[in-house]
C-alpha cells in the first residue's frame, strides 16, 4: 500500500469499525478528548491512526483498549468490522442487582392491600 493509504481519520476509523452509530457521534466523542491514542489525549477529529496504534475510550461503563490491526476501507458488516482490530479490554466487572427496599415486595406486581396499609402505618409512625 502507499503511505496515504496506511493512515485514516479517527473518526472515520472508529465509525467503520462500528463503535459508534454515525460518524458524527465518533466525531464528537473525538472533539470532547474522551479518546487516548497511544496513552495521549486528542482532540482534533482528523487525527490520524495507522496499523500498531492503541486507542483508550469508553462506551458507557466500560473501558474500551483497542489495537489498530488494519485500515478499513468502508463501513462494511460487523464481521469486517471485527478485523480491523484487536481488542486489549479487561474483562467487566460483574453487575451488582440492586437489593429492593421493602423485602416484602420484590416488584413483582402490585402489592396486596395489607402490604400497602403496613406500609403506610410504618410511614406515620415514623411522622410522630
Amino acid at each position: 500500500m502507499s503511505e496515504a493509504g496506511d493512515k485514516l481519520r479517527l473518526d472515520k476509523w472508529l465509525w467503520f469499525a462500528r463503535f459508534f452509530k454515525t460518524r458524527s457521534l465518533s466525531a464528537a466523542r473525538v472533539a470532547a478528548g474522551d479518546v487516548r491514542v497511544n496513552a495521549e489525549r486528542v482532540t482534533k477529529r482528523a487525527t490520524t491512526i495507522q496499523p500498531g496504534d492503541v486507542l483508550t475510550f469508553a462506551i458507557g461503563r466500560d473501558v474500551r483498549i483497542i489495537e489498530v490491526v488494519a485500515i478499513g476501507t468502508r463501513r462494511g458488516p460487523a464481521p469486517e468490522a471485527q478485523t480491523l482490530y484487536n481488542d486489549m479490554s479487561p474483562e467487566p466487572a460483574p453487575r451488582e442487582t440492586p437489593v429492593p427496599e421493602n423485602p416484602r415486595f420484590e416488584g413483582k406486581g402490585r402489592p396486596t392491600k395489607r402490604v400497602r396499609r403496613q406500609g403506610d402505618l410504618s410511614r406515620a409512625r415514623h411522622l410522630e
